[in-house]
């Protein structure tokens, strides 16, 4: 860029910002902005049905004259419950998010509220709020910031599809992470930044925009126009980490006027990975993988699974003690097959199930997938395997500690995709057994479930257990354990 644009952009300033309502000031501390405005709201909607049921109370119980002023009562209330969202960190990134976020809601108004009863006893002359007034007040605060949170995202909504943004952002770099990093940002847009087009100094590089929303606006010279213009407030430089040199010429050129400038990473590198910044020694990283359920997870989950199996077992058996006399019945063998499969770490356990083959037949390595109509299958197994009754012994290794409830599926060592070894087929798919396997899992409630006889059929299994490992949470358990038996019921691959 020659230095005559330079002089004449700062001589003569934009046109774009000319007779402008806002200066170039507010819309870059729009953000900020935003949050401030959101706790403001977030004050008045919690000292709004607190200052109703104070004034209803003033109405119609004697005792309450000793109240404080409603109106005061209703600024402190208020007033806590912003500093309560503030320690529960929703105005944080999340705030930004498309999420009604309706268990943080209640988590943090049920913290508020736990204060105003703990400072209510500590007070000698407070008047006992009566209980059904309490769970009105709670309920109609914990219904008003949904609604509220609704209608702001609804408003959001209506203006980002007008193309209006509190920030508006381009992605440098028209080539395959950039289509990624755009895709990402659309699958997980939230209300602040949307992302404008493209930019590009190759102008043959649009021709990877075929069927894509957004287009190529330009080059270099164009992005630092629209910055100046104050078109532009937030720069994602999507090149590839080969491109250093690249990289530093447009970090230096665009750091210096009023733009954020954010490098987005290689999303092929991450792949199913989260990443975080972590500091080491105050030196910030990116966390490209971490051990899975960490702090108390792996307490909470042990906790679930000692709890859950033990309640299984009682209320199941009595199935399992008529499965396993039906299996005697039928052929020669013992009840429980016991097979090595691959557990925590890829450290071999012992699976226990039900017999469902007859016994000179068992295929202890699973060296050949069961299929329709399998001769190797007992009809007492046929039925057990269709009905996943031949997984319930299972339970005892959920209870020994071996596996889980919830997890990914134990695989035999010998298991094979198309003739291909599981992990052969998938590259990440020793990342499975970062956690203990499970008697369910993701993959089996979205279908895959039974016979892989396809590499697409493991490659989404794998994909969805990553995706469970990294989405752990007690709420996905009881989810994915919710969803089974209609998992089991509509399944048409259980050989």
């Amino acid at each position: 860029m020659s230095s005559t644009r330079t002089l004449s952009s700062k001589a003569g300033g934009s046109p774009a910002t000319s007779g402008k309502l806002f200066s170039a000031d507010f819309r870059l501390g729009a953000v900020a902005y935003a949050v401030t405005l959101t706790k403001l709201l977030h004050g008045l909607l919690a000292a709004l049905p607190c200052l109703v049921t104070l004034m209803v109370l003033k109405g119609t119980h004697e005792e309450a004259r000793y109240l404080l002023h409603p109106r005061l009562m209703a600024m402190l209330f208020g007033a806590i419950t912003v500093l309560v969202f503030q320690s529960f960190g929703i105005y944080s990134e999340e705030i930004f998010s498309k999420r009604l976020l309706v268990r943080k809601t209640f988590f943090a108004l049920s913290a508020t509220f736990g204060l105003v009863l703990v400072a209510q006893n500590l007070t000698l002359n407070a008047f006992p709020i009566p209980g059904q007034y309490l769970v009105a007040w709670f309920a109609a605060t914990v219904l008003l910031f949904l609604l509220a949170r609704a209608a702001i995202l609804g408003v959001n909504d209506h203006f980002m599809a007008r193309g209006k943004y509190l920030q508006r952002a381009v992605i440098y770099g028209c080539n395959e992470n950039g289509l990624r990093v755009a895709e990402h940002i659309e699958q997980n847009e939230d209300i602040r930044a949307g992302v404008v087009g493209f930019i590009d100094d190759e102008p043959s590089h649009a021709a990877l925009l075929d069927n894509q929303a957004l287009n190529l606006i330009g080059d270099t010279d164009r992005l630092e126009g629209m910055v100046r213009d104050e078109r532009v407030e937030q720069v994602i430089v999507a090149l590839p980490a080969s491109e250093e040199e690249r990289i530093k010429e447009v970090v230096d050129r665009f750091k210096r006027m009023p733009v954020d400038v954010l490098l987005a990473p290689d999303l092929g590198s991450f792949h199913h990975a989260q990443p975080r910044i972590s500091q080491v020694a105050e030196l910030p990283m990116a966390n490209l993988s971490q051990r899975p359920l960490q702090g108390w997870s792996p307490l909470l989950k042990r906790a679930e699974d000692i709890v859950l199996s033990t309640l299984c077992l009682l209320l199941l058996a009595p199935v399992m003690i008529a499965v396993a006399i039906a299996i005697k019945l039928e052929s020669p063998g013992p009840v429980l097959f016991r097979q090595k499969r691959y557990g925590y770490n890829e450290h071999l356990i012992e699976v226990f199930k039900f017999r469902s083959m007859y016994h000179h037949l068992r295929d202890a390595n699973a060296a050949q997938q069961t299929t329709r109509d399998d001769a190797r299958i007992t009809k007492v197994g046929r039925f057990i395997r269709k009905t996943s009754l031949d997984e319930l012994p299972q339970l005892f290794n959920v209870f020994l500690g071996s596996m889980s409830m919830v997890g990914p599926r134990p695989h035999a060592s010998a298991t094979k995709a198309a003739n291909v070894l599981f992990e052969d087929a998938v590259a990440e798919y020793a990342a499975r057994h970062r956690v203990k396997p499970g008697i369910t899992g993701l993959a089996q409630v979205n279908g895959y479930r039974g016979e892989t006889d396809t590499l697409h059929k493991i490659h989404r299994r794998v994909e969805y257990d990553l995706e469970y490992i990294e989405r752990w949470s007690v709420w996905l358990d009881l989810y994915i354990l919710v969803r089974t038996i209609p998992a089991i019921v509509s399944a048409r691959a259980a050989y």
